[in-house]
């Protein structure tokens, strides 16, 4: 069976995550380096995200069953909140390792190894969120984009310990390295929140960009024969946008002609997104019931009917 590029993906960032994973705990503890020690916890962490992935964008690209008719494609966005959570349990620990060594304070050795690794972890990690951020883009998937993410606050982070590690080894002052491990912490909690935030928002069924709704609104309207709408709702589950509304038609229109009209506007929805699948649900009605609509919505009782 061909593995998906979404799937592909993953695999080579849990290769990479791996080797430098071993690269820089052996470095980082030979060597007493909170920064790359910590660079190595970070990278351990990569390797378990980027497996977890895996198997949360194989869940995702299962077909609908009878028992989820949806399919499971917010499975991303629960993947999503788990990796948020996880990057901030790392750099809360890099915090307090950093805050350890500021106290007690420790000799970093082997500088120029724990330079080269650091070195060589920018170049592969670089080339790792170059790739990651191609096939993020060809197919808008959030599990990718999210580990994309990742790598590219470990860039940053690698590049900060670089620097750390060179200060300390051109001025001997130990503290830069626990400053700086510290920083990378806060850093890497900051980029956290932006992943935790886009997944929570998606099981909430948060609704499609403005501007992609206000294009649905258009293509609705600018319609010669729709007379109106109303009950305009969307949402994404990260993989499938889903839109439905309800269309004001002439009252003795045929239902073939009806179907019609909504299939026209629905072909310009599509092409609105053309990464993601549609799932759009029109509904037909003679007149412009809104009103009665919004109070059943409001969970009364009694509805007057029009």
């Amino acid at each position: 069976m061909k593995m998906s590029v979404e799937k592909r993906a993953t695999v080579v960032a849990t290769i990479v995550a791996t080797i430098l994973t071993f690269v820089k705990f052996f470095i980082g503890v030979a060597s007493g380096s909170v920064a790359v020690l910590a660079s190595a916890i970070d990278s351990l962490l990569d390797t378990l995200i980027s497996i977890f992935n895996f198997f949360a964008i194989k869940k995702s690209e299962e077909k609908a069953t009878d028992e989820f008719q949806y399919g499971k494609g917010k499975i991303q966005a629960i993947a999503a909140v788990i990796e948020g959570t996880v990057i901030t349990i790392s750099g809360l620990y890099i915090i307090y390792e950093a805050i350890q060594k500021a106290l007690h304070g420790s000799e970093t050795e082997l500088l120029t190894s724990a330079i080269l690794v650091m070195v060589i972890s920018i170049v592969v990690t670089f080339a790792l969120v170059r790739y990651l951020l191609s096939v993020s883009k060809a197919t808008n998937n959030l599990v990718i984009k999210s580990d994309a993410l990742h790598y590219q606050t470990d860039l940053w982070s690698n590049g900060v310990i670089l620097l750390s590690l060179g200060i300390v080894y051109l001025t001997g002052w130990e503290i830069v390295d626990a400053l700086f491990g510290f920083g990378i912490g806060i850093y890497i909690i900051y980029s956290a929140y932006e992943i935790i935030k886009e997944g929570v928002l998606i099981l909430l069924d948060r609704a499609l960009d403005k501007e992609i709704v206000e294009k649905i609104k258009k293509i609705i309207e600018s319609h010669k024969e729709v007379n109106g709408y109303h009950w305009l709702k969307t949402r994404t589950d990260g993989k499938v946008n889903f839109v439905e509304f309800h269309l004001v038609l002439q009252p003795n229109l045929y239902l073939i002609e009806a179907h019609r009209i909504s299939d026209e506007i629905e072909e310009q929805i599509m092409k609105l997104d053309t990464t993601k699948p549609w799932v759009i649900t029109p509904h037909y009605d003679p007149f412009d019931d809104s009103e009665i609509n919004e109070c059943f919505a409001s969970g009364q009782v009694v509805c007057k009917k029009l």
